[in-house]
């Protein structure tokens, strides 16, 4: 298996200098989109799960007790740099998503852009933001996903190799990974590259 943790640990540690130049401004109206979805409360406790470099800083309300997640020291060190710039009060951990150092039911808001389809086996981290979650809180996704009704054929299955050595699995699909978890969906919007990116919010 080529798309392994460590691999990403090492492979995220190389793109940190240059991740902003590469996803910051093709991807900042889709995140304004994901995170424009959510049911956002003051005092909500909120949990980015793979934030990188803390690109979705920019568009969270104030008011929020906000923790970031990344399996990369690199990526995390400059989402807090950008917290400082914004002035936002953030804890940072690096954590890997399928295994959550937090207690049951302790986040009102889990958010997961860009991760699923690069985690390895994205069912485990799904289920640990099920875990996370308190009842009737929101998962807020943006992702690369196969159309739920589309086989992958053959052509996709070659190319997903070499995508998903360099940046990311497109074989994997959205609603059975969250209906698996437990989730249900809310709802499911394409927002870039003709539904290849969509911005989904599902409840627990």
């Amino acid at each position: 298996m080529l798309n392994t943790t460590a691999w990403n640990r090492f492979r995220y540690s190389a793109y940190a200098p240059l991740y902003d130049v590469m996803v910051a401004r093709a991807l900042r109206r889709p995140r304004r989109i994901a995170l424009g979805q959510i049911d956002w409360e003051p005092g909500m406790r909120v949990l980015l799960v793979g934030a990188g470099t803390g690109l979705d800083l920019p568009f969270l309300p104030r008011e929020l007790e906000i923790h970031l997640t990344d399996l990369t020291p690199a990526m995390l060190k400059r989402a807090n740099a950008r917290a400082e710039r914004y002035q936002r009060d953030v804890n940072c951990q690096v954590m890997d998503a399928s295994a959550l150092a937090f207690t049951d039911e302790h986040f009102d808001v889990v958010i997961m852009h860009l991760i699923l389809a690069v985690m390895p086996y994205p069912e485990r981290g799904l289920s640990e933001a099920y875990r996370v979650l308190k009842p009737g809180g929101q998962l807020c996704v943006l992702d690369k996903f196969q159309p739920d009704h589309q086989q992958t054929g053959s052509v996709r299955r070659a190319a997903n190799i070499v995508t998903s050595l360099i940046a990311t699995d497109i074989t994997r699909q959205a609603t059975p990974l969250l209906q698996q978890a437990g989730f249900y969906i809310r709802h499911d919007e394409p927002v870039l590259m003709n539904g290849l990116f969509r911005a989904l919010i599902a409840g627990k």
